[in-house]
């Protein structure tokens, strides 16, 4: 029973308000940005340990968090350009994506938290059943809610996407999260989302191959600096 209601629990604040705030993020801003908040996630998961199990956090945990912040500020800020007005810091992308990456992260955040907690020594493919079982259930409640369900079929008749769907669904939910899981059963959590944390930089190849996407040597530097403050902060 304990690990249903803690695993449940990270269910529905990593899946089915994580996920679902980082996907609609994915739409406004795009995948590399939102993972890029997403670096977030393990600092944030840290101070969650801190404030809730008394956890250690440090004066170099602070330091590779303000660093994490800077990095992100790099790619998201920038100065109007505009020689006729006051130069002034504004958002390189929508606020409301950005507010959405950031909610994912905290929930992805939580939900680790929460998982390391409630799986303790069971088995971590069967944590992962739990929670994509319960994150199943979250989710048809949240599109039941919203009134959503009509436009499940036209999305299912769309073979093209199903099939990404399916690959994303195989390399993300049932093995991304369950070697996640296993990872936090048999090293730190430190050690594990600092690994886990290099996404922002290992998304961009992909993204210039795949996406044709322009990214500026800015974006760059600033994710670098980003992953470099994740991994300070487990130092």
């Amino acid at each position: 029973m304990h690990q249903w209601i803690w695993l449940s629990l990270s269910a529905v604040l990593g899946f089915v308000i994580g996920d679902t705030c980082l996907l609609q993020a994915y739409v406004k801003i795009g995948a590399r940005i939102s993972m890029l908040i997403m670096s977030l996630a393990p600092p944030i998961a840290a101070l969650l340990g801190w404030l809730i199990m008394g956890e250690r956090f440090t004066l170099l945990n602070t330091f590779g968090m303000v660093l994490t912040l800077l990095g992100i500020a790099m790619v998201i800020l920038q100065k109007n350009g505009d020689k006729t007005s006051e130069k002034k810091i504004r958002f390189s992308y929508s606020i409301i994506g950005l507010l959405l990456a950031f909610i994912g992260a905290v929930g992805q955040a939580s939900g680790l938290v929460l998982s390391k907690y409630g799986m303790k020594d069971y088995d971590a493919f069967a944590s992962s059943q739990i929670r994509v079982l319960v994150g199943f259930v979250g989710v048809a409640i949240v599109f039941s809610f919203l009134k959503r369900w009509n436009r499940v079929m036209p999305a299912l008749k769309n073979n093209k996407a199903m099939k990404f769907i399916l690959l994303g669904s195989i390399f993300g939910p049932f093995l991304g999260v369950s070697f996640s899981l296993l990872s936090v059963k048999y090293t730190s959590t430190g050690i594990a989302a600092t690994i886990m944390s290099i996404v922002p930089i290992l998304i961009i190849p992909p993204s210039i191959i795949l996406f044709k996407e322009k990214v500026k040597v800015i974006e760059i530097i600033g994710s670098v600096i980003s992953v470099t403050g994740v991994v300070i902060f487990f130092l």
